[in-house]
């Protein structure tokens, strides 16, 4: 599909990548009403995690925070696998992003940063959301990042 949304992905250089696999028994994304649920995203890059590691010991919050962008990325790509395409998105409504943290890491807001900060960049006033970024000790294979994206859609 070729909407306002992908201009505005091609205007900033970047290209969603197909959907991550489960790695569970869940799927990317479901619909539920008028909106889109995203399970938790992982900063997945061709099938593979770019870093692993805690955030603020083998991983800077830097790179954390892009790869909370690829988090972001790959929700919105989660998205458009349900619902076709991305114009259909009224607003984000809601982003969830985990940390795993070293003990004494306490710049999670930061990290997650680079989810937010992405959506806006992508959908404009329509990525405008609430938040939670919350430290963790652990996430699935290692990464450092986690990210969930909640989305109502369009009449």
């Amino acid at each position: 599909m070729s909407g306002a949304v992908d201009a505005r992905l091609a205007e900033l250089g970047l290209t969603l990548p197909d959907v991550v696999p489960p790695l569970a028994a869940y799927q990317p994304a479901v619909i539920s009403g008028r909106y889109v649920f995203t399970s938790g995203q992982l900063p997945m890059v061709e099938g593979k995690l770019a870093l692993t590691g805690k955030v603020g010991a083998e991983v800077t919050a830097d790179e954390a925070k892009d790869l909370a962008r690829t988090c972001a990325l790959n929700a919105l790509a989660a998205v458009r696998s349900v619902i076709g395409d991305l114009d259909r998105i009224a607003r984000v409504v809601k982003v969830v992003g985990f940390v795993a943290s070293a003990p004494d890491f306490t710049g999670q807001p930061g990290v997650i940063n680079g989810a937010s900060e992405l959506l806006g960049e992508v959908l404009g006033e329509k990525g405008v959301h609430a938040r939670s970024a919350v430290g963790v000790a652990v996430l699935p294979l290692d990464a450092p990042v986690e990210v969930e994206v909640q989305v109502e859609l369009t009449d």
